[in-house]
């Protein structure tokens, strides 16, 4: 058994079926502009990448004011008492 209940036979016959249709040259330039696509999907999700991280970089933890500490302040003294 292969592939989901397919055998090693019947993927060579889909495989013999698809050179006669559209032949070994034209399988070649599909394949490489498959993998062109992909190299370029896959350079564009790394510069996506890198340029988050630089934001991240830049960017501060959080930031807090004088007026919410404060109002934190008072709210922690006043469930104290």
């Amino acid at each position: 058994m292969g592939l989901g209940g397919i055998s090693l036979w019947q993927l060579l016959i889909v495989l013999l079926i698809v050179i006669v249709i559209f032949g070994t040259k034209r399988l070649s330039t599909i394949g490489t502009d498959l993998g062109g696509a992909i190299k370029g999907f896959r350079k564009s999700m790394g510069d996506a990448e890198d340029e988050e991280d630089k934001t991240q970089i830049d960017k501060p933890d959080a930031e807090f004011s004088e007026r919410t500490s404060e109002a934190t302040s008072e709210s922690d003294t006043s469930q104290k008492v």
